[in-house]
């Protein structure tokens, strides 16, 4: 005969386990993401961000427990940290962002979409004058072309961090971010809105974040 304490762990462990539920997800982002919950990567984009162009959307499923947070690095295409792309080119520019998402459960229903409710962090902004765009050198750093960075906060994707002065984010229409290709092979859910840093061209990567009750 076991002993009591070890039918106790044992029903415990198999409530906790009984409580876990399938999420399906849709997040489309110009350019790349990367989606975790509680800290544990469940999906990243499978187009590389150095890929040209790489306005794909994707669908994934992931099991967890409620509550849970959902952390997303966000990221636009960036050549260095001038901000720019296609540099030394006729389009050197640049650039712009934007993402949006949302989370079901079994059933169907939005648990969880992107919206000005998400907190979101800037970890990199570049060029801090935008005048570095007609820059015919530019140079990461130096003249026009400086910049602001910084290392992703530990945990900031866990239960255990504050994000109290974190700024929301900034919501945008299709019309300002212009989202292409998979955007539109997505059934998005109206409560589904583009968000971003608070510039779609200087904010190059964005750490956003909600609790799923």
């Amino acid at each position: 005969m076991k002993p009591p304490f070890a039918i106790f762990a044992l029903c415990a462990f198999c409530a906790t386990a009984a409580t876990a539920e399938t999420f399906s997800s849709d997040v489309w982002a110009d350019n790349w993401f990367e989606l975790r919950i509680d800290g544990t990567q469940v999906a990243q984009d499978s187009v590389p961000i150095t890929t040209e162009r790489s306005f794909n959307a994707e669908s994934f499923t992931f099991e967890a427990e409620r509550p849970f947070v959902v952390g997303v690095v966000a990221k636009d295409f960036k050549e260095n940290d001038t901000g720019l792309e296609y540099i030394g080119t006729g389009r050197q520019q640049m650039g712009d962002g934007g993402l949006i998402l949302q989370i079901r459960d079994a059933a169907g229903k939005t648990v969880a979409a992107s919206s000005a409710e998400w907190a979101c962090e800037v970890i990199h902004t570049a060029p801090l004058d935008k005048s570095c765009e007609a820059s015919t050198n530019p140079v990461a750093g130096e003249g026009v072309c400086t910049f602001d960075t910084m290392d992703e906060p530990a945990d900031w994707d866990t239960a255990s961090f504050d994000t109290s002065n974190w700024p929301q984010a900034d919501v945008y229409t299709a019309r300002e971010v212009s989202p292409k290709d998979g955007y539109d092979a997505i059934s998005w859910d109206p409560k589904a809105e583009l968000i971003w840093g608070p510039d779609l061209e200087q904010s190059n990567t964005v750490l956003c974040r909600i609790t799923v009750n």
